[in-house]
């Protein structure tokens, strides 16, 4: 008998048995964390207009159920993301700082022209300390460098992030996009926490050597983008919404047929979440909770309830007999277009 479940407020599918919720790691010695998190890049414009009231309604839908991790970045927005989730802990005070274990990043450097991308000391410090300062708090337990600059080797921005840890500026480090074979180099030098990359039932690359890498590093696989950035939900986005999201309406996936195609494509997958008593977003969540126990899924939303959709994915078992159906309506190399286009693929690591 399929066991499926949902203990969380403000949503109701009909799912029967209720699943124990085991929380995952943030690194071989990191936090235990609940197995989803939220990817603040919401809490910013990026996928439309977004509010600080937004933002703060989610995180306290985030603590009453729960969901202890939050994932920001300093590009999110410009400080944006990161200002209403100290907003947030202001607010709340000592309780709330200590409930949330909180990601930023940096590494991105809109003023540098040339490159666009920054891995020196002194820019990836003083980006750190301008985080701290906007989620007013003086540690977080995860920094990432979101992009990699060509030209400083992976070994000397590893002691880098190891002096910040030394500092106890950070409690750990990771890296976003990066091939496997960078993270081993990494870890040589240095134990890495978590590796960030794109990973869904629409984008499966990190099968070919990121997940086994990580796992085998004792590193936290984090995936982001994990319902397609909405293909893989009940509603997703349609040409004309596109239309007014930067990001989305230059991606290949997005754009003109190819949109059409996929949302066709995923047809069968809405249809097939519907008979199985739930959201679509909620058993794209839970088939990546199933692939392996050090992924950490980081969706983003601006919805309480479509937040409450997404959590709810940690209560859901699928037998193997589920799993089979859902890889029959979305196998592999299902997705029409390439991830993302020639100038969004910039500085990030094709390994296979």
């Amino acid at each position: 008998m399929k066991s499926f479940c949902n203990g969380f407020s403000g949503i109701d599918q009909g799912i029967t048995e209720k699943m124990t919720i085991t929380k995952r790691r943030l690194g071989q010695n990191g936090p235990e964390v609940f197995p989803i998190g939220i990817g603040a890049m919401s809490f910013s414009n990026f996928y439309g207009e977004a509010t600080r009231e937004h933002a703060l309604a989610l995180l306290q839908t985030a603590m009453d159920n729960g969901v202890n991790h939050i994932d920001t970045a300093d590009i999110y927005g410009m400080g944006v993301s990161e200002l209403a989730i100290g907003a947030f802990l202001a607010k709340q005070g000592k309780q709330a700082q200590d409930f949330f274990h909180i990601a930023t990043k940096a590494g991105i450097d809109r003023n540098d022209e040339a490159s666009g991308f920054n891995n020196q000391h002194s820019y990836l410090k003083n980006c750190l300390l301008a985080s701290l300062k906007r989620l007013g708090v003086d540690y977080v337990d995860l920094f990432y460098v979101h992009r990699l600059q060509q030209g400083i080797p992976i070994e000397e921005v590893t002691e880098t992030l190891a002096g910040f840890v030394k500092d106890g500026l950070i409690g750990a480090f990771g890296f976003s996009e990066i091939a496997p074979t960078t993270l081993r180099r990494a870890v040589a030098v240095h134990p890495v926490a978590a590796v960030q990359s794109e990973y869904s039932l629409q984008t499966r690359g990190p099968e070919l050597g990121l997940v086994q890498a990580t796992r085998d590093l004792e590193a936290a696989m984090v995936a982001f983008s994990p319902v397609g950035r909405g293909l893989l939900t009940d509603q997703p986005h349609t040409a004309e919404q596109v239309a007014h999201m930067p990001f989305l309406s230059v991606n290949p996936r997005f754009m003109g047929a190819n949109l059409e195609r996929n949302i066709a494509a995923t047809s069968a997958f809405r249809d097939l979440a519907k008979d199985m008593g739930m959201a679509a977003s909620t058993l794209a969540i839970a088939w990546l909770l199933h692939q392996e126990d050090h992924i950490i899924p980081i969706p983003g939303t601006r919805s309480v309830k479509h937040f409450a959709e997404l959590i709810a994915a940690a209560e859901v078992r699928l037998l193997d007999e589920d799993k089979a159906r859902i890889n029959a309506v979305l196998p592999p190399g299902w997705c029409h277009g390439d991830r993302y286009s020639d100038n969004q693929w910039r500085a990030i690591e094709r390994y296979c």
